[in-house]
C-alpha cells in the first residue's frame, strides 16, 4: 500500500483566501484520515506580487484553523538547484515548449 502525502501551496500574496482555507482544510483531513503526511510548501517565485508578512499570516491562519504540517515548511524560491538537477538527469526527454 503507497503512502499518503497530500500538500497545501499558497502563493504569499496576501492574506489567505477563504476558498484556500477550504482547499487547505480538505487536503489536511484527506490526508490524515489516510494516515498520511500533509505538507506546507510556500510558492513564493512571484517576486512582484509577494507581500511583506503574507507568508507569516497565512502561517498562522492555517495554525489557528488547528492545521499541523509534517516537517519544515517549503519554500518554492529555495528548491531551484533540486529543480535544475532533475531537469538535468531527465536530459534528453525534456523537449521545449512552443507556446
Amino acid at each position: 500500500m503507497n503512502h499518503y502525502v497530500g500538500r497545501f501551496a499558497p502563493s504569499p500574496t496576501g492574506p489567505l483566501h477563504i476558498g484556500s482555507l477550504v482547499a487547505a482544510m480538505a487536503s489536511y483531513l484527506d490526508a490524515k484520515v489516510h494516515h498520511g503526511e500533509w505538507y506546507l510548501r510556500i510558492e513564493d517565485n512571484d517576486f512582484d506580487r509577494n507581500q511583506q508578512g503574507a507568508t507569516q499570516a497565512i502561517i498562522r491562519s492555517l495554525q489557528r484553523c488547528g492545521m499541523h504540517w509534517d516537517g519544515e515548511i517549503l519554500y518554492q524560491s529555495q528548491r531551484e538547484a533540486i529543480y535544475e538537477a532533475a531537469f538535468q538527469q531527465l536530459g534528453a526527454l525534456v523537449y521545449p515548449c512552443a507556446c
